[in-house]
């Protein structure tokens, strides 16, 4: 088979912020001729790609999305008359970004890539809060989880290992607070276990939100409508007790 002439490119756009792309990421943006991203890139981000074609195909909860098949087959198409074609992810692509199905779809197709890694949100949000999810004494691991399952998947077992760690980060679950709190507990995890949920991380609009796992439901009356990262552990106890500093909300009572 004949080798294209051109490469794909995977980049991570961090977390929100623009400055926050890698420098090896900005520096493939400002060469690409045409980039597909995500719905969650922000106009900044993409401003640095500024000789490309833009393509949206972003993927949000309740909204229109582009089937996977279909962006696969994009890239394969653009790169037979593309140089340098740049798949724009929002975090890091490698976490729960389904640059495996991209990348798997490349490599068939026998078409030269690479990954340029990206901040991803929870390690942004924690930076933020200006809280650990490492914290010596506290916490000795870290396990990022996502309640989602994809179509003809198997049953995930996520609830079982973000209760057995001691910081867990959860992604995509911001609708799902309610079952979240349900699986944790039947996990063995406490009533009382600090949660700090953050909304929009690195972004001016950011919100920081200190619950406990019992009350953890109640962000359905904070109306969050941007990515959220729900992050759990004894490292956020902290937050429980800030109630003026700006950026976060009055904690909640335990139930």
């Amino acid at each position: 088979m004949k080798r294209s002439p051109g490469k794909v490119f995977l980049i991570g756009a961090g977390p929100g912020a623009p400055d926050l792309i890698t420098v090896r990421g900005a520096e493939i943006l400002g060469r690409a001729e045409i980039v597909f991203h995500d719905a969650l890139v922000r106009p900044g981000t993409l401003a640095l790609a500024a000789r490309a074609e833009k393509i949206a195909v972003g993927k949000r909860c309740g909204r229109h999305a582009t089937a996977q098949q279909f962006i696969n087959k994009r890239l394969v198409d653009a790169v037979r008359k593309h140089r340098v074609v740049v798949r724009l992810k929002g975090g890091d692509p490698m976490l729960f970004g389904r640059a495996h199905e991209e990348i798997s779809a490349l490599e068939a197709a026998g078409v030269p890539y690479e990954v340029v890694p990206g901040v991803t949100s929870a390690l942004a949000a924690a930076a933020e809060a200006g809280i650990s999810l490492t914290q010596r004494g506290r916490a000795r691991s870290v396990v990022f989880v996502t309640p989602r399952v994809g179509e003809g998947a198997s049953p995930s077992g996520w609830a079982k290992s973000a209760a057995a760690a001691d910081t867990a980060v959860i992604y995509m679950g911001a609708g799902e607070a309610g079952a979240i709190t349900e699986a944790l507990l039947a996990a063995g995890a406490p009533r009382s276990l600090p949660v700090l949920v953050v909304e929009n991380a690195t972004l001016p609009e950011t919100r920081r939100i200190a619950l406990t796992l019992a009350t953890l439901p109640r962000i359905a009356d904070y109306g969050l409508t941007g990515p959220v990262v729900i992050m759990l552990g004894a490292v956020f106890a902290p937050a429980l007790t800030v109630s003026a500093e700006p950026g976060i909300l009055p904690a909640c009572k335990t139930a």
